[in-house]
């Protein structure tokens, strides 16, 4: 299975965007699904549901890290690359979509009763938010 599939997989069973894609990718820097669901879950609804940053992209920062950050503070060539390929995915996303924020990219504020209603109404989650979930996965696996 691709790791869009798995993201879209765990995005179905009810895990937010950000825990999709990062649960999708976890195992393969050594991190179990379930660890990487709890640190993934407070970026879900554009974090914690303010409607701000994409949860696709926050959860692909946090596979971008897991790969390439730096665990020695002196180690300012990991930290650049990371920072460069974070950069890269967001220029990449935004070139697809346009925006990089949950309610640009839904049309709603998911951060209040009535946004909610909204894309409950819309069915934004199957009809928008799967869509980012897969493209920010598929992206993520291109880039890495």
């Amino acid at each position: 299975m691709s790791r869009s599939d798995c993201a879209l997989s765990f995005f179905r069973q009810g895990f937010s965007c950000s825990q999709a894609v990062a649960a999708a990718f976890a195992a393969d820097f050594g991190l179990d699904k379930d660890s990487a669901l709890r640190i993934s879950q407070a970026f879900g609804g554009g974090i914690a549901r303010r409607a701000d940053w994409c949860g696709a992209l926050t959860g692909a920062f946090l596979v971008i890290g897991l790969k390439h950050g730096r665990t020695k503070a002196e180690d300012a060539a990991a930290r650049d690359k990371t920072y460069a390929l974070v950069q890269d995915f967001i220029a990449r996303f935004t070139a697809r979509y346009g925006h990089i924020k949950c309610r640009d990219l839904l049309g709603c504020d998911i951060g209040t009763p009535e946004g909610q209603k909204q894309a409950d109404a819309q069915n934004l989650h199957r009809t928008k938010c799967e869509e980012y979930v897969r493209d920010a996965a598929a992206l993520l696996e291109e880039m890495l």
